[in-house]
């Protein structure tokens, strides 16, 4: 089915692009024409352009780019190809069959001038290479559904499992989520060793005695 609508959006993007580039370009040249024999411009004249050229442009990069079938990008691009591949063969017969003197919104519509230029070929070219990249043409994995709404997919980086067959680190310990243990409190008061225990009294509760010069207390 997707290649399907992919087929359709080629068909109908091939001449809205031409009409478009159509409308932008001699919008576009005439405009900056006026401007370098004048020696004056107005930008915005440019304006209205720029926007046929920009909606060109946002239709072939959706065409191009979404993660669909490229059978559309590719009809695209042979349909936009077709004319000035045909210049090869008979180029005034081709030329005479794409009309002239239309007009849309009260402008020109010169569709000779991307036929002329080469901007068909080239853009049609472009669309044509999205038949070479073979990922396009699979369909896009789906993510499982998970059993019972839970699960997760992919490597699992808290799975124990994971890490077994690897070499241990004798200088490391064992991968584990879990909190060291806490060092007991040292308790107010408490002796060192090798001193004398004092029971039921504070070791602070009468001051050291003095000592002799030698180091033997008195």
């Amino acid at each position: 089915m997707r290649h399907l609508w992919s087929l359709l959006a080629g068909i109908v993007a091939a001449p809205l692009v031409w009409i478009l580039l159509a409308l932008g370009q001699d919008g576009s040249t005439s405009t900056i024409t006026t401007w370098a024999d004048t020696s004056t411009f107005n930008t915005a004249r440019l304006i209205e352009p720029a926007v046929y050229l920009g909606a060109a442009g946002v239709a072939l990069g959706v065409l191009a780019t979404l993660r669909w079938s490229p059978l559309g990008p590719l009809v695209a691009g042979l349909l936009l190809m077709a004319p000035y591949v045909g210049m090869f063969v008979a180029p005034l017969r081709v030329r005479s069959a794409v009309p002239g003197g239309w007009r849309l919104f009260g402008d020109p519509l010169p569709l000779r001038l991307p036929l002329d230029n080469g901007t068909l070929f080239f853009l049609g070219l472009l669309l044509a290479m999205a038949a070479f990249s073979l990922q396009r043409w699979r369909r896009w994995p789906v993510a499982a559904a998970f059993a019972g709404g839970s699960g997760r997919s992919g490597l699992d980086d808290t799975d124990p499992d994971l890490f077994t067959g690897l070499p241990a680190d004798p200088d490391s310990r064992p991968p584990t989520l879990a909190y060291p243990p806490a060092d007991p409190p040292a308790s107010f008061g408490a002796t060192r060793p090798g001193d004398a225990p004092t029971a039921g009294s504070s070791p602070w509760a009468s001051p050291p005695a003095p000592y002799r010069p030698d180091g033997t207390a008195e």
